[in-house]
């Protein structure tokens, strides 16, 4: 168990704070749990569904969403649902076809990386760490998926608004993929040693 220490802990920690941010960012960005209270507002978190300025719900409501601007010009928080994958990929899949992709895709990612974990004994600690964060943002972005068929992104960064300057709206569970990968890029080139060949028996070493 102790192998598995950093992943469950790494992962559980980064599924956390991806799901309490998609929370306040639901709370906050949204009006779907305007007026509730305690548990109310955690369980509509999990079952109110299709907030982004959707057609009316059945009670005639049409859901309300609102931008909140930390940086202004550079940095605003604002909820979009993602259906597809990175930038929208594959969000024009029919239903049925695109949450079966989507699921059996992360599926098998998530065993890859449960193997690549289970044989990273002898590599440096930091792989382990990296491997964690990817592992906890699928899982985040995958429980979105099960829940609701689309991923909750509310972090909008750009540069004043300029056309193609506005880089694809993410969360947390993106942030801690990209850096999970950015580390196994980084140690995968620490690991490339150059080859010196010396003269004295004709070794190389």
């Amino acid at each position: 168990m102790n192998r598995f220490r950093v992943l469950i802990v790494v992962g559980l920690a980064t599924l956390a704070a991806d799901q309490v941010t998609k929370y306040l960012a639901v709370a906050h960005l949204t009006d779907a749990l305007d007026g509730r209270a305690g548990l109310s507002r955690v369980t509509g978190f999990f079952s109110e569904q299709n907030l982004d300025n959707r057609p009316p719900r059945e009670d005639g409501r049409r859901p309300v969403t609102r931008s909140y601007h930390f940086i202004e010009d550079y940095w605003h928080f604002r909820y979009v649902e993602n259906p597809g994958a990175a930038w929208g990929l594959f969000g024009n899949l029919p239903d049925s076809v695109r949450r079966p992709f989507f699921h059996l895709m992360t599926l098998v990612a998530l065993g890859f990386l449960l193997s690549l974990y289970r044989r990273a004994d002898h590599e440096p600690p930091l792989m382990r760490w990296a491997l964690a964060l990817v592992t906890g943002g699928a899982l985040g972005n995958f429980l979105d998926r099960l829940l609701r068929g689309y991923v909750i992104d509310f972090i909008d960064w750009h540069w004043r608004n300029q056309p193609g300057m506005r880089w694809p709206t993410f969360n947390v569970a993106d942030a801690a993929i990209c850096v999970g990968i950015g580390l196994l890029m980084l140690l995968s080139l620490k690991g490339r040693r150059p080859v010196e060949s010396v003269t004295a028996g004709g070794q190389v070493v």
